[in-house]
């Protein structure tokens, strides 16, 4: 028998477990693999942590049988309650055959998009991910600069970001990538790191770092709420087309943004959402329920949508609306 873990909340959604919740996930989150080969100081599956196996970030990962799981997913994608499948992928021993037959068994009947986020090493992998069903494929930088890279994941930044570059370039519109705010970079590497991958046609996936107890890590802070806030407006801006010329800053922090109404743009609440692939909404990933709200897995209310601004530091209404 072929065990799985699904995230609790995915587990919950095909009926596996029962959690109580504000928020269902609408992916299936399936995380293959155990104690990766790579050491990322911030991580629970990292080779170093004496973090419990079934965790990744805040998440709990129960395991089950994969012929269970993948009937499972197909009734709820069938009935509209999921509507995509993640594969994260630990970098573990046989983790690649691993992942491809997961791809083409998820994949079997056509219908459900499926992301993989796993260890690839060349655009030939990329392609034959893509050629199992894979729908998209995501290479986490994680970091916003080689320096950060390298402190927190290991010496191979210029390897990775420029295979994330191929595979842009060969794959147009399949590759997306992560970036952990509150590693340490300054709001402007964020936006720059953001804008480069944008500029490429690179979905970004933003995460706030969420310290794990038996990680390297487990004593950092997680950012404080109004950096993120920050990134992620400059971060819906350059997704809604605006140029990083559009974001200003001082010190390396956000200072303005010049773009006109900027409150209205923001009053529907999506750039304080959850961003990634198209129906990623990650409940509770980096946030405890009743805790700071850093990716809203659903729509905001208007009360939250006027907190999340005013966490932001914005002064003003309309043209060139100023941080404080």
């Amino acid at each position: 028998m072929t065990l799985w873990k699904l995230s609790a909340g995915t587990a919950s959604v095909i009926g596996k477990k029962r959690i109580k919740s504000e928020a269902l996930p609408n992916t299936a989150y399936i995380m293959l693999g155990e104690k990766c080969r790579n050491n990322c100081s911030f991580c629970s599956q990292s080779q170093s942590s004496t973090a419990r196996g079934d965790l990744l970030s805040r998440v709990t990962w129960p395991a089950f049988d994969a012929n269970e799981i993948t009937s499972g997913i197909s009734s709820a994608y069938s009935k509209g309650n999921l509507k995509r499948v993640c594969l994260q992928v630990v970098n573990s021993e046989n983790s690649w055959d691993a992942t491809l037959e997961a791809v083409r068994k998820l994949s079997a009947d056509g219908a459900k998009p499926i992301c993989v986020s796993n260890h690839i090493a060349d655009t030939g992998q990329a392609a034959e991910m893509i050629a199992a069903g894979a729908e998209r494929i995501c290479i986490a930088m994680d970091a916003a600069t080689s320096e950060i890279y390298q402190r927190v994941k290991g010496p191979d930044w210029e390897e990775r970001i420029r295979l994330l570059q191929e595979c842009a370039g060969t794959f147009p519109g399949v590759l997306t990538t992560h970036l952990i705010v509150g590693l340490g970079e300054t709001e402007e590497e964020a936006v720059n790191f953001i804008a480069d991958c944008i500029e490429l046609g690179i979905t970004v996936g933003l995460f706030a770092f969420t310290p794990i107890p038996g990680t390297a890590m487990a004593d950092k802070r997680p950012p404080s709420v109004s950096h993120y806030r920050r990134v992620q407006i400059a971060h819906y801006l350059m997704r809604k087309g605006y140029c990083r010329s559009a974001i200003r800053f001082a010190n390396g922090k956000i200072s303005s943004y010049n773009v006109s109404d900027l409150a209205k743009m923001l009053a529907d609440g999506k750039a304080f959402e959850t961003t990634g692939c198209a129906d990623c909404n990650r409940p509770y990933y980096n946030e405890r329920p009743g805790g700071i709200m850093y990716n809203y897995p659903r729509p905001l209310t208007r009360r939250e949508v006027e907190q999340a601004i005013t966490e932001s530091g914005i002064g003003g209404e309309s043209y060139g609306l100023a941080c404080s």
